[in-house]
């Protein structure tokens, strides 16, 4: 049976930008497939003289059918993961405006805000129903690269694979999160005027934050618990897993704490990769 990966999203989210990095790494890529003949290109892949075995399939427009079509391939035996690329309204109005182009839905909105806003709507039930989430917001070429290898480049193991994501708070929540914890309530080294300039990579934040007896206690509960579900995630068919660790502004507790899980995790066996979204946002 074939590897699939049906990628599906907002228009302008980077679904093409994903396409070409999948088939950099081996995958076939069929991009832009009206949902209707997702059943034909996998019966044709999955035929012996086909040859394919790893196969992309890249969502056109019409979206209204594509959940049925998951599910029958999944009942056909095939593995599937349904990919989800999203981006605040903010930065897809920036890229429609940086290149001109017309959205799918302009012809039913009175601009480009309102038709990402319908797209999104219109997407709604996909996106919950989808394995992976990537937001593409803030991320450029080459970090949508590093996510989409992460996650696709060793298919065959079938762990799962976890992601660490620190954030600040008054930056808004992370979209791709499937495990919020908020660990405000450790002392901040913002108010600490050697350390404000510093991140949670510097050993002197790092210190800081972790050397707390209720840091010590909180990553020891987190630890255990997290090392206790996993398996069950996985047991549900969960391939991936985003942890997000936010503070207030995501520069300093937030960093040093998502480090520390990570590594903690990684001597669990749990292939934990760490994100910094705000790390570089202004104090």
């Amino acid at each position: 049976m074939a590897e699939i990966v049906v990628i599906t999203g907002l228009s302008g989210a980077g679904r093409s930008g994903a396409a070409a990095v999948l088939e950099d790494i081996g995958w076939y890529v069929v991009d832009n497939l009206p949902t209707s003949l997702v059943p034909t290109i996998v019966e044709l892949a999955s035929k012996p003289v086909g040859g394919i075995d790893r196969l992309a399939l890249v969502s056109g427009r019409n979206h209204d059918d594509l959940l049925p079509h998951v599910a029958q391939l999944r009942g056909d035996g095939h593995h599937v993961t349904l990919l989800f690329l999203d981006a605040s309204t903010a930065s897809l109005t920036q890229r429609y405006d940086a290149t001109r182009r017309r959205h799918p839905f302009a012809d039913d909105a009175s601009g480009v805000r309102d038709a990402i806003e319908r797209e999104r709507l219109a997407l709604e039930r996909v996106k919950e129903q989808a394995d992976l989430i990537i937001d593409t917001s803030d991320l450029n070429v080459h970090q949508l690269k590093d996510r989409i290898v992460t996650a696709f480049d060793d298919v065959e193991s079938r762990r799962l694979q976890v992601a660490v994501e620190s954030f600040g708070y008054k930056h808004g929540l992370p979209i791709d999160a499937d495990i919020v914890m908020d660990v405000r309530f450790l002392p901040n080294p913002h108010w600490e005027e050697a350390l404000r300039p510093l991140t949670g990579h510097d050993p002197a934040v790092r210190d800081y934050v972790l050397e707390r007896a209720v840091t010590s206690r909180f990553l020891d509960r987190f630890e255990s618990l997290l090392v206790e579900l996993l398996p069950s995630y996985q047991g549900e068919g969960r391939t991936y897993l985003t942890i997000a660790v936010g503070c207030t502004g995501g520069r300093h507790r937030s960093v040093a704490v998502a480090n520390e899980l990570a590594r903690r995790l990684g001597e669990h066996g749990v292939a934990a990769r760490t994100t910094h979204r705000d790390l570089h946002q202004p104090i």
